[in-house]
């Protein structure tokens, strides 16, 4: 069991999944809003293909499924998520990185093997 949720914590599974929710979302809004705006343009054949799915009532009703959407997959996925990662796998205190702290020990031995003075850490 420590292994799948290793898997799933330390992955980008989850991101991916989100990704691919929120995009076929996110199509369905352009998609809406794509038919509501080319059926502002005359067309001659215009009372055989028009029709509900293409009012600007749709594109609404897209936008605001997305919104919920997107609060339902935050609220239910990546909060829980972000909760669980951090318990168990907690993030990096801030600081400087230890390959970083390495390159500088070896900076200041190769200054002192040489007699120079090392020259000041760098200020970021």
């Amino acid at each position: 069991m420590t292994g799948f949720r290793n898997f799933i914590l330390r992955g980008n599974l989850v991101d991916l999944a989100v990704a691919v929710i929120i995009g076929v979302a996110f199509g369905l809004v352009v998609a809406t809003f794509t038919n509501w705006l080319t059926s502002l343009l005359p067309d001659s054949a215009d009372d055989i293909f028009s029709n509900e799915a293409n009012s600007f009532g749709a594109f609404l009703n897209a936008v605001i499924a997305f919104v919920i959407l997107a609060a339902v997959v935050y609220f239910l996925v990546i909060l829980p998520y972000t909760a669980a990662k951090e318990k168990y796998f907690p993030s990096e205190e801030p600081g400087t990185p230890e390959d970083v702290k390495l390159l500088q020990e070896i900076r200041d031995l190769l200054a002192a093997q040489s007699g120079s003075v090392p020259p000041p850490p760098p200020t970021v």
